[in-house]
C-alpha cells in the first residue's frame, strides 16, 4: 500500500499531520507518540548545549491532538553550560494540546565507570513479526513502524516486549533520529501490554515520563512493558527501554481507564 513518507509535512511556519499519526481511539485524533517525538525535536533545536544528552522527558497530554495542522515552540527556562531545562508546547485545534519539560546535560567520557550493559529481550532478528489489530483505519500509526514481538503478544492481554524499526520520517525531508523513534514507539507501551479489551474500555495515558541514562542508537529499539490497573479507574504502564546494545532507560505513564 502507498504510505505517507512522514508523520508530518512542512506547511509554512507549521506542520500538517499525515494519516500515519492516527491513533486507535478515534480516526480524527493523533496517537501521542508522533507529537511526543515532535516536541523532543523542538526542544533539541533550541538547546544551548550542542551535542548534549536529553536525560528526562516529561509530557503532559492536555487534550486530544487532532489530525491536521500543528505548531510547536520551545524555550530554555533554565539555561546552563552543563545542565539546562527546556520546555516545549504543541498547539493543535486552536489550543495547547501537549507540553514537554526536558532536562538536557553536557556529555563527557565516563566509560571507565559505566555500569555493565543490562541484556535486552530476545533480539529483533529472533522475534516474530507482529501487528496491531485494534486500529480501525488501514493507514494509521501502526503502519509507521515495523513491529516484532519478543515476548507476549500485541493482540492479547498481559505484559509484552516488542522491537520496532521506523518505516517513515518524523518530518518530511529529515531523517528520523533514534531518540525521535524511541518517543514515537514508547507511547505505545500501554497498547502492547493492555490488560483490558480495547472494544470495551479506553485506557488513554494523560502523561508520559521517559528517563534515559544512555541515548538510544541504531535502527531497532525495544520496550518491555507491563500495565497495572488500580481499583479507582486509574492505571499505570511501566516499560524498560532498550537498543541492541542493552537497556537505556525506563518509561512510566498514568492511564485514565473507563468503559466505552
Amino acid at each position: 500500500m502507498q504510505l505517507p513518507a512522514a508523520f508530518y509535512l512542512p506547511d509554512g511556519d507549521g506542520l500538517v499531520a499525515t494519516a500515519l499519526t492516527i491513533g486507535p481511539w478515534d480516526p480524527g485524533l493523533q496517537h501521542a507518540g508522533p507529537p511526543a517525538a515532535l516536541l523532543a525535536r523542538e526542544a533539541e533545536r533550541v538547546s544551548g548545549i550542542p551535542g548534549g544528552q536529553t536525560v528526562r522527558l516529561a509530557y503532559d497530554v492536555l487534550g486530544p491532538v487532532p489530525v491536521g495542522p500543528v505548531r510547536v515552540a520551545a524555550r530554555v527556562v533554565r539555561p546552563g553550560r552543563r545542565i539546562e531545562l527546556v520546555e516545549a508546547t504543541l498547539e493543535a485545534g486552536g489550543r495547547t494540546a501537549m507540553r514537554l519539560s526536558a532536562w538536557r546535560v553536557r556529555t563527557a567520557d565516563s566509560a571507565d565507570t559505566a555500569s555493565p550493559a543490562a541484556p535486552h529481550p530476545v533480539g529483533p532478528q529472533e522475534s516474530a513479526p507482529a501487528q496491531f489489530a485494534v486500529f480501525r483505519e488501514e493507514v494509521a500509526y501502526h503502519r509507521s513502524l515495523e513491529w516484532r514481538a519478543a515476548s507476549g503478544s500485541l493482540t492479547a492481554s498481559g505484559p509484552a516486549a516488542a522491537w520496532t524499526r521506523p518505516l517513515c520520517a518524523l518530518v518530511e525531508g529529515e531523517p528520523i533520529t533514534p531518540l525521535q523513534h524511541l518517543l514515537v514507539m514508547t507511547d505505545a507501551a500501554s497498547g502492547i501490554s493492555a490488560e483490558l479489551d480495547w472494544s470495551r474500555a479506553t485506557f488513554a495515558n494523560v502523561d508520559l515520563v521517559v528517563a534515559l541514562f544512555r541515548q538510544p542508537a541504531g535502527e531497532w529499539l525495544a520496550m518491555d512493558a507491563a500495565t497495572t490497573l488500580g481499583p479507582t479507574g486509574v492505571g499505570q504502564c511501566a516499560a524498560d527501554l532498550y537498543d541492541t546494545r542493552g537497556r537505556i532507560g525506563r518509561s512510566v505513564a498514568s492511564l485514565f481507564v473507563e468503559p466505552r
